[in-house]
């Protein structure tokens, strides 16, 4: 099996990109496995040196189609040739993709806004709340990460993207995510862990709040933290819970849409109805879109040309999307997601028994994570050998990320297009890394 050649990581002209990269580029990029990409297929990915790897981060969840499809290539191409942007006015790449994403989602959600960054969609979404409540407080869940800008920090419940940056927006007001495995209620179960949670809400809300409250965001799992899922039916609860109260619930699919659990958009599993939903990363498969899908009711609060993005919704990006949607329906990337996943728990869940530093493993469809600990019963977290299975995998041909409050959680995310051949080669790998690490 060709990943599992030994390389050197980084090869010498890695090496010497990453040096030029340190001298002109700001330090605050990803910290990822130090390799410098030069092309890909599929799940493969060749670095600068000729190496190749197995690719288990999508990009960081972005290449749902795998890397060079040549349909979304061809889609693009063909568009290069004809206009690539075209701002405020509307083209038919456009218009008709809305059409296609308001026809995917539930029936409450008739409008689509398209716009270009994950950051771009939720920013918009808590600007729309407040102006379409009058409210200007927002509650979110610690753990959360919703982009990296101002509004959206400023409702993270991360400490990575909120410290040192000064006072945040005001109107946030946090409360524990349903994260069993590190309960902040110390539940006995899962289904315990999530009704404290809800439970909470309003002596929570009684406490923190001035009484101007007038929205709700989540993810269905949260991302930045590292991979954590609600027990199921929570979402709905907390759906509830939010429309008993006359709030607006946004759902987060940044991240968890365009089939990476195993169905199109997350909010599937549990009959969702968001009174807006935040899509990005997949959407394009590469290239830089988004969306703030919402009930025209809500969008109504807005004047014209009141908000815009320069580029988005740009007949390039569009047409790409496009390219997206056909390739998910006639690869059927969700239920390959929900089939590949599903062998790759069993196999992480067998790894646990084995290795005694592998805590927790959780997921749904293609996107898991692996939470590493010094020892079972501290559970106290191991990013030092996190980072050491990071580039013990990386020098025999398999790329992960990290992620997690502690940076102890590797992601297993790869490219839908994944085969049980190539998922089964990746979790060889990350046995024979772990193997050697510990």
């Amino acid at each position: 099996m060709k990943a599992l050649k030994k390389r050197e990581v980084p090869g010498p002209r890695s090496a010497e990109l990453l040096a030029l990269s340190k001298q002109y580029e700001p330090p605050c990029m990803a910290d990822q496995l130090p390799v410098v990409w030069d092309h890909g297929e599929g799940v493969w990915v060749v670095d600068v040196d000729g190496n190749e790897y197995i690719d288990f981060t999508s990009g960081v969840l972005v290449t749902n189609l795998g890397h060079a499809h040549p349909l979304h290539v061809e889609a693009i191409q063909n568009q290069a040739g004809r206009l690539m942007n075209c701002y405020s006015f509307p083209t038919p790449e456009r218009v008709t993709f809305s059409r296609r994403l308001v026809d995917l989602l539930p029936e409450n959600l008739d409008q689509a806004f398209l716009l270009t960054t994950g950051a771009e969609a939720t920013e918009a979404a808590l600007r729309i709340a407040r102006r379409y409540t009058g409210k200007h407080e927002i509650l979110s869940f610690y753990g959360g990460f919703h982009g990296r800008t101002y509004g959206p920090i400023s409702v993270a419940g991360s400490m990575k993207t909120k410290r040192r940056f000064g006072p945040q927006l005001p109107g946030a007001v946090l409360a524990p995510f349903p994260y069993f495995y590190r309960d902040f209620y110390n539940s006995k179960t899962e289904e315990e862990c999530g009704e404290r949670c809800i439970e909470r809400l309003d002596r929570i809300i009684e406490s923190a709040s001035t009484g101007d409250l007038g929205a709700v965001i989540t993810e269905p799992y949260q991302g930045g933290a590292g991979f954590i899922f609600p027990p199921d039916g929570w979402l709905k609860k907390l759906e509830k819970w939010a429309y008993d109260r006359g709030l607006l619930f946004i759902l987060d699919e940044v991240q968890s849409s365009f089939g990476r659990t195993g169905r199109m958009f997350a909010l599937e599993w549990e009959d969702l109805r968001p009174s807006m939903v935040c899509l990005g990363k997949g959407i394009g498969s590469g290239m830089p879109a988004s969306a703030l899908v919402g009930e025209r009711r809500i969008f109504a609060c807005m004047g014209v040309g009141e908000m815009s993005s320069t580029c988005g919704g740009n007949p390039l990006a569009s047409a790409a999307s496009h390219a997206v949607l056909d390739v998910m329906a006639q690869e059927k990337l969700p239920e390959n997601a929900l089939r590949v996943g599903a062998y790759m728990m069993a196999r992480f869940k067998a790894l646990q028994k084995k290795h005694e530093c592998l805590g927790d493993v959780r997921g749904k469809g293609l996107v898991l994570g692996l939470e590493f600990v010094e020892d079972r019963q501290s559970r106290t977290p191991a990013p030092e050998l996190t980072g050491k299975v990071i580039l013990k995998a990386g020098e025999y041909g398999l790329l992960l990320g990290r992620v997690g409050i502690y940076g102890n959680v590797v992601r297993i995310a790869p490219p839908l297009v994944v085969t049980e051949e190539e998922a089964g080669m990746g979790i060889d790998i990350i046995d024979r890394a772990l193997t050697e690490a510990t």
